[in-house]
């Protein structure tokens, strides 16, 4: 059986190199061979724990960040809460549970998970059996009405290109082949949509943008803005856009190099919420905040004081750690940011002071 690698060398053999975008597309979301179509990545047996893995308090301080904001949308009887790129369905389930504290909104939800991928969406039935949930595979097939969406996690698996500053000009930066495997190499003049201060960078700076990205936070801002409702999107990336090559893999818990073994690792590259921001308007921008505070600001620590007295010594230790890693600097807490989209009339949601 051919690999993703003898597919992408004869691609590039024949047609010559490739965007960085369409490498990472292929590696991700090759239909045979993609990392996310194939392999199952989250947790201590994948390649890498994400937030809702690391703690139940996470998907249930997002729970209770919905509830709140459904009521600040007026309690509509009929909402859409839907989770973009659900991972093992980890969050939703705590979410839901969350929720299941105000019975009028645990009421009020028609549940959706965005998921292309079959072998994850059985992985989210499982985690959800019991629950009345629905999917989709693209955002756009979600149904008419009122919104409230999540999206942990997602934007920074979305492709992105690559520009470098060479002689005072942006090129297109490629993937070729050579003898010695896939390497990056120049590609065509390029004027890539960016910043003014991003575009003045010096000669050798990589930038980046993520074309996906960007496009579904516009039809995200178009929905809210017309039907109503909020997002939620956590991620880690950069505040303001900035000119540097973030792109990186990850394998078994540990950084790989990026151009080896397409398929078997993860891509991904830092999200720029300034970006999504802008291409989200005419919906309301929030933030980012880092999670740690956005974390803090919902009451984490009250929840996990909950939690321990719940239990024994042990589950008192574990919850503190789960939560150091949720907040603390060093870990999750700043490198990791929320970002909030509103409809404009809506005020500042849980966690966000500050337009």
């Amino acid at each position: 059986m051919r690999s993703l690698t003898e597919i992408l060398t004869e691609r590039i053999s024949r047609g010559g190199p490739i965007t960085v975008a369409d490498y990472m597309a292929e590696a991700l979301f090759h239909p045979r061979f993609g990392y996310y179509t194939t392999r199952e990545p989250f947790g201590s047996a994948g390649d890498f724990t994400t937030a809702p893995e690391i703690s139940q308090m996470f998907g249930e301080l997002i729970g209770l960040w919905c509830a709140v904001t459904w009521a600040a949308m007026g309690r509509p009887a009929r909402v859409v809460l839907a989770e973009l790129g659900p991972g093992r369905g980890t969050l939703m389930s705590d979410l839901l549970r969350a929720a299941g504290t105000v019975p009028e909104f645990l009421a009020a939800l028609d549940v959706w998970l965005v998921e292309a991928s079959p072998r994850l969406a059985a992985r989210q039935a499982d985690t959800l059996k019991g629950r009345d949930v629905h999917w989709a595979e693209r955002f756009e097939e979600l149904p008419a009405g009122p919104l409230l969406l999540v999206a942990n996690e997602l934007f920074d698996a979305l492709p992105v290109r690559q520009f470098e500053k060479r002689d005072g000009a942006w090129v297109e930066r490629m993937v070729g082949v050579t003898e010695h495997g896939f390497e990056f190499v120049p590609g065509p003049d390029a004027e890539p949509d960016l910043p003014a201060h991003v575009l003045a960078a010096p000669d050798g700076a990589i930038a980046e943008t993520c074309p996906a990205g960007q496009a579904l936070a516009a039809a995200l801002g178009a929905r809210l803005a017309e039907s109503g409702g909020a997002a939620l999107i956590v991620d880690y990336g950069h505040a303001r856009s900035a000119a540097g090559d973030t792109l990186q893999a990850v394998r078994r818990h540990r950084f790989h190099p990026v151009l080896e073994m397409p398929g078997l690792a993860d891509l991904t590259a830092h999200v720029d919420f300034e970006a999504l921001a802008a291409a989200a308007r005419p919906a309301r921008a929030w933030g980012p905040v880092p999670q740690g505070a956005f974390l803090a600001a919902l009451g984490i620590e009250t929840r996990a004081a909950l939690l321990a007295q719940a239990g024994g010594p042990k589950v008192a230790a574990d919850l503190a750690g789960q939560m150091r890693r949720l907040i603390d600097p060093g870990e999750m807490g700043t490198l990791f940011k929320a970002l909030a989209l509103t409809h404009p009339a809506l005020p500042a949601p849980p966690g966000f002071l500050n337009p």
